[in-house]
């Protein structure tokens, strides 16, 4: 089968969907079949992190669109002209998009992922702009795909319920920790991470884009009054660039004195991540709502604890191989990350649940059955 996928998220985003996407496709190029990909995207360059193998052999195309993305947007989503996507991979069967929208097609049957559903439920934590044009977007999207597939079956259920979906034309992929994120045990590199990043101080964990949903000012919070119930002098370490409507943090950093005790850093590569996870405490992952929540899988495989909102996809990502706290409970997190900090057997636990738990999401997995699902959607 012809398979066409829309790979300009995985040249143009470095974290997120870009990584997703990477990530999947990559894997599904691994997948023995005998399917051949066009990956069409969006950019001044070709994605350099693809095996040329792949496409010497003609099992991948790499074809650039004609027009930049912002100007694909507009005509796609904004003007919705019929401007046939599925034109720049002649022959496709099925046309994939794992980033919310589709554009519009002449012929492929349409695949499209939806990660989460928070421009709905949580509207008030995004650009309003954004959430204008998803609003918009999304709805036409999964009403013109052939199947709809996402991150969790609680997203899958938001699309259910929120965009009035038919169950039987929904599915769950699930994402999975990229292979780097494995256990660490090297006292040398964890001592140079420490003095290079002036970690000199036990630090708790948090990782991702800074914005509203990830409920960043509750943990500052929870962090001061785990110093005050502990008299440990922990530190709270964000691993994520600024994202939008983050001036909140560095408003509560500043109320809860806590400027001397909070690093943000932008720049870590996966390597540095890594490191980062094997030394922390915990990760405290106390968001407001997620569609998976990646970072709790990729701290379970570097054996960090987990400590992690009840609500939305996370209990089910998440089970009993970490700390599930209400996300507004300032208190109830603190406590939680207390236990983290006592080495006991709790924390031995909790981490030899993660490791276990951590092994069943994979992209060799996942990429499988997005093979077969695209199959489906081809052929129906």
């Amino acid at each position: 089968m012809n398979i066409a996928v829309d790979y300009t998220p995985a040249v143009q985003q470095v974290a997120g969907v870009g990584r997703y996407t990477r990530s999947l496709v990559q894997a599904l190029l691994r997948t023995v079949n005998d399917d051949s990909y066009t990956l069409l995207y969006a950019g001044a360059l070709p994605p350099s992190h693809l095996s040329t193998s792949k496409e010497g052999e003609g099992v991948v195309t790499l074809r650039r669109l004609p027009v930049p993305e912002r100007l694909l947007t507009v005509l796609w989503h904004r003007w919705r002209l019929p401007v046939w996507a599925d034109l720049f991979a002649p022959g496709s069967a099925v046309f994939y998009s794992p980033n919310f929208v589709l554009p519009p097609l002449r012929r492929a049957r349409g695949v499209v992922t939806v990660h989460d559903l928070s421009f709905i439920r949580y509207p008030e934590t995004h650009d309003s702009g954004l959430v204008t044009f998803l609003r918009s977007a999304v709805p036409r999207a999964v009403k013109a795909a052939a199947l709809v597939l996402t991150d969790s079956e609680h997203t899958r259920q938001d699309t259910i319920e929120l965009l009035g979906v038919p169950a039987e034309k929904t599915a769950v992929l699930l994402s999975a920790a990229d292979p780097i994120f494995r256990p660490m045990e090297d006292p040398a590199a964890l001592g140079a991470l420490r003095r290079r990043r002036r970690l000199d101080q036990p630090y708790v964990l948090s990782v991702g884009t800074v914005q509203p949903r990830k409920n960043l000012t509750r943990l500052v919070a929870a962090v001061r009054l785990l110093r005050e119930q502990t008299g440990e002098d922990v530190l709270l370490v964000h691993a994520g660039r600024r994202g939008w409507l983050y001036a909140d943090v560095q408003q509560a950093v500043q109320e809860n004195q806590m400027a001397d005790s909070f690093r943000l850093i932008e720049d870590a590569d996966d390597s540095e991540l890594r490191q980062l996870y094997a030394g922390a405490v915990a990760l405290a992952y106390p968001s407001l709502y997620e569609g998976f929540g990646l970072p709790c899988v990729e701290a379970m495989a570097c054996r960090c604890p987990v400590v992690a909102s009840n609500v939305s996809s996370l209990p089910e990502l998440v089970g009993d191989a970490g700390l599930l706290v209400e996300p507004t409970d300032v208190e109830g997190l603190a406590d939680a990350l207390s236990r983290c900090l006592d080495y006991s057997e709790l924390r031995d636990t909790l981490i030899e649940r993660g490791t276990a738990r951590a092994a069943r999401f994979t992209w060799e997995h996942s990429a499988a059955k997005l093979s077969q699902l695209l199959h489906v959607a081809g052929e129906s």
